[in-house]
């Protein structure tokens, strides 16, 4: 069974920084491709961030330049660093992944808080 295990949510204040953590049970060599999704309440869950086994990366236009996704397949952990916080980045960020011959893989959660 494949376990992904998010950290490093919290409250910052706007402007700041915060980096969250993605940790798998399993390596992550073989997973295809790895997003970070975010929700908030009453607004679609989209897809914020994407890497791929290569490394290659893609971004949602409302978080380029500020969100830095990327992936250390030694420590089974994948990042997501994000500056220059804003309120409307105030959600629950949840890691995902892609494993062929397997299926999709879904964390639990972490809540990111933007406010004064």
């Amino acid at each position: 069974q494949v376990q992904l295990v998010e950290s490093g949510g919290g409250l910052v204040q706007p402007g700041g920084s915060l980096r969250l953590l993605c940790a798998a049970s399993v390596s992550i060599s073989s997973m295809l491709i790895m997003n970070w999704y975010r929700h908030a309440p009453g607004k679609q869950r989209t897809v914020v961030a994407t890497i791929s086994s290569g490394g290659s990366t893609n971004y949602a236009d409302s978080v380029k330049g500020r969100f830095s996704i990327s992936r250390d397949n030694a420590r089974n952990t994948v990042y997501l660093q994000m500056t220059s916080l804003k309120p409307e980045d105030t959600a629950v960020y949840y890691c995902r992944a892609f494993l062929p011959n397997a299926g999709v893989y879904w964390g639990q959660g972490t809540q990111v808080t933007v406010s004064e």
